[in-house]
């Protein structure tokens, strides 16, 4: 009885065994997620291209950075592949933005981001909450055409906030999990070969 006790343990342990070594060999390297990374700016300039639509209650007033809380911000904006607007544009950034402290500084967004890159064509869509004057990561949360499936992050900062437009970089974190298998993505550096 202790023998075929035994067996019965050994025989549960080796297959416990398996199937950890099993699922550690799926998923190599970055959890079998292609990924694609690479930055672009985006210039938003007052009154042309983003515009204030409900003015807010209370807080700090309208500035350069800021805006009184419960400001709603509309918002259609070109994206290019360097800092200096009259770059090419690859990408049109077009949201809302609501100010959600008292400081002028925060804000939640809702943004859909329309990307014509060299093999990537589609958009994808992000919420979160924005720092006016310092970096902020947004979450994807879909995307549509050749980002179908896409997960990942992009994170705004500052690069020149004077003048009637400002400008942030906007460095994208983009990973497709491993069942959206049709996408060839090559590499998994930060890739500047994309840019048309």
């Amino acid at each position: 009885m202790a023998q075929i006790l035994h067996l019965y343990l050994l025989a549960t342990l080796l297959l416990a065994l398996s199937f950890k070594a099993t699922s550690s060999s799926q998923h190599s390297g970055n959890n079998g997620l292609k990924s694609l990374h690479f930055a672009l700016y985006q210039h938003e300039t007052i009154n042309k291209t983003g515009y204030i639509i409900v003015n807010g209650v209370a807080g700090a007033g309208v500035g350069q950075t800021t805006t009184p809380f419960g400001t709603l911000f509309a918002f259609q904006d070109p994206m290019t592949v360097t800092a200096n607007i009259s770059s090419k544009v690859v990408a049109i950034a077009e949201g809302t933005s609501i100010t959600s402290s008292f400081d002028g500084l925060r804000s939640i967004s809702i943004a859909k981001i329309t990307l014509r890159l060299k093999n990537h064509m589609g958009s994808i869509s992000i919420v979160g909450g924005t720092h006016n004057i310092k970096p902020a990561d947004h979450p994807v949360v879909g995307g549509t055409g050749d980002f179908m499936f896409v997960q990942g992050y992009v994170t705004s900062s500052p690069v020149d906030l004077q003048g009637l437009t400002v400008t942030y970089k906007i460095v994208f974190h983009l990973y497709w999990p491993s069942y959206a298998n049709k996408f060839s993505l090559h590499d998994k550096q930060v890739r500047s070969d994309i840019i048309p």
